[in-house]
């Protein structure tokens, strides 16, 4: 049975221009076009377009729905535990995980500061450098590539926070100086300009196997 009959999509427009009798689709570039002068496969086309984004528009208004009312029982639960019993779920931030009795089901909320790199980010740049310069040539080519990359930009114009969140983590051998300078430096860029929630859900068999996320993506669905 086709899956997208348990969904009724919203009611798109079919396009159809109705003028003097006659009907017309406009095409790319504004023109309306009568449509037996259009070609079948091409009104296939559209028509299959049409449907698709149908069922996607629904689709997505729905897990839309889902995920507030999902926030919104997590919130309930987390204030009434606190309420009643005493205890409160979840970790400072917000992090919250929920499993059922039998342990085979788990909710997991998470949440993830969403920064930026302040002015500082070019003084730290400066600073690693001028270490990269004053180190011999014979020293570990990983971590010159790291530092290198750790401060190049993306065709979007972002910073690749990983490697640079890397490089806060690595020590230098004698504790050198301006190495140090720049890190602080780097510390002090970092931003958090808010947070952002996620929400997964996991299952598994019995208590003792391996959780499986529950995929709700349609790429990996």
């Amino acid at each position: 049975m086709n899956q997208q009959q348990d969904i009724t999509p919203a009611a798109l427009p079919d396009g159809i221009i109705e003028l003097q009798g006659e009907n017309f689709l406009r095409d790319t570039g504004g023109r309306l076009v009568p449509i037996d002068a259009i070609k079948p496969e091409d009104l296939l086309m559209d028509e299959t377009t049409r449907r698709i984004c149908a069922y996607a528009d629904e689709l997505s208004a729905r897990i839309s729905r889902f995920r507030g009312h999902t926030f919104d029982d997590i919130a309930s639960a987390v204030d009434l535990m606190t309420e009643k019993y005493g205890r409160r779920l979840g970790g400072a931030k917000g992090n919250v995980t929920l499993t059922s009795f039998d342990g085979t089901l788990q909710v997991k909320v998470q949440v993830q500061d969403q920064i930026t790199f302040g002015p500082e980010l070019q003084a730290a740049k400066e600073l690693v450098d001028i270490c990269i310069s004053r180190w011999s040539e014979g020293s570990n080519a990983q971590v010159r590539t790291l530092i290198q990359h750790a401060f190049q930009v993306d065709k979007e114009g972002r910073i690749n926070r990983s490697a640079l969140f890397q490089l806060r983590r690595m020590r230098v051998e004698d504790g050198d100086p301006e190495w140090r300078a720049a890190m602080d430096a780097l510390s002090d860029a970092i931003r958090v300009i808010g947070s952002k929630e996620y929400v997964r859900f996991y299952r598994r068999d019995h208590p003792r196997a391996r959780w499986e996320p529950i995929t709700i993506d349609l790429a990996s669905a």
